[in-house]
């Protein structure tokens, strides 16, 4: 049901929000692409699983960006224990879809997790990138301070 006193959405109007269930298979298709683009190829209930951790907003969240009320662009973030600060916000998936790249999205989906944690008193929001990825890179290195830190993995 939409909010009779919500302002009218503005054409070309870049929006951010919580997932929608009318979201579901779009938001699959990104996360599908964010997850390609890292060489990861996921089976359907790793989507099932991972929609109701977002939908269900206790562990995991997620927001949405939206161009004309269609939904390009995805950020999944958690909130965890720090040993040396206030809690910690990771942003752990960003992504955008190709059609929508260049026009703010994912500046203002890494804005509005920032908004997010800073109302819960987190003392950082952070995340990684591959090296190599140079075009978020260029968004990131204005956005954020690149520490220098290397991130290294133990597959379980």
């Amino acid at each position: 049901m939409t909010d009779p006193a919500a302002a009218p959405e503005i054409p070309g109007a870049l929006t951010i929000g919580p997932l929608e269930p009318a979201d579901r298979s779009t938001w699959q298709q990104l996360f599908a692409g964010y997850n390609e683009f890292y060489g990861r190829t996921m089976p359907d209930e790793f989507f099932d699983h991972s929609w109701a951790e977002f939908t269900g907003a206790d562990r995991i969240h997620a927001l949405a960006a939206r161009i004309d009320g269609q939904l390009v662009g995805i950020a999944h973030f958690l909130v965890h224990a720090s040993t040396t600060s206030p809690d910690s916000c990771y942003l752990q998936d960003l992504f955008t879809a190709p059609e929508a790249r260049g026009r703010g999205v994912g500046r203002a989906l890494i804005a509005a997790v920032t908004d997010w944690a800073r109302a819960r008193n987190c003392g950082r929001v952070y995340w990684a990138t591959q090296e190599s990825n140079a075009t978020a890179r260029r968004l990131y290195d204005q956005v954020a301070e690149n520490r220098g830190f290397i991130l290294y993995t133990v597959p379980l």
